[in-house]
């Protein structure tokens, strides 16, 4: 089993900054997968970023590009998730999820998946 905690919610505005964080309790191997899902009011959740240990290769969704990164800490089981730019739009529940397993690309943002999830840490960003 994996404990998956996260943290670093918070309420910004338009255009701050905010880092989550989210440190997993097993010890990672090549094989694991991390990635961050967000669920906004009202709508389903939705592909954030991952990272893959293996080769430390990163992946986004089309909304985040260019404003957000996703970068971990193999030897601490932790990944972050630096989200720059932010917009009212981006306000939602965020998950970091993770799995022991090299998920292929075509893969990455279904969160059937993912294993272990945490218990989100809500952000919001007023206008």
């Amino acid at each position: 089993q994996v404990q998956v905690v996260e943290s670093g919610g918070g309420l910004v505005q338009a255009g701050d900054s905010l880092r989550l964080s989210c440190a997993a309790s097993a010890r990672s191997n090549n094989g694991y997968t991390m990635a961050w899902f967000r669920v906004a009011p009202g709508k389903e959740r939705e592909f954030v970023a991952a990272i893959r240990w293996g080769g430390g290769d990163t992946h986004y969704a089309e909304p985040v590009k260019g404003r957000f990164i996703i970068s971990g800490d193999r030897a601490k089981n932790t990944v972050s998730l630096q989200m720059n730019q932010l917009k009212p739009e981006d306000t939602a529940v965020y998950y970091c999820a993770v799995d022991r397993s090299r998920i292929i690309l075509s893969a990455l943002h279904l969160g059937r998946m993912y294993d272990f999830w945490g218990q989100g840490t809500q952000v919001t960003v007023s206008s």
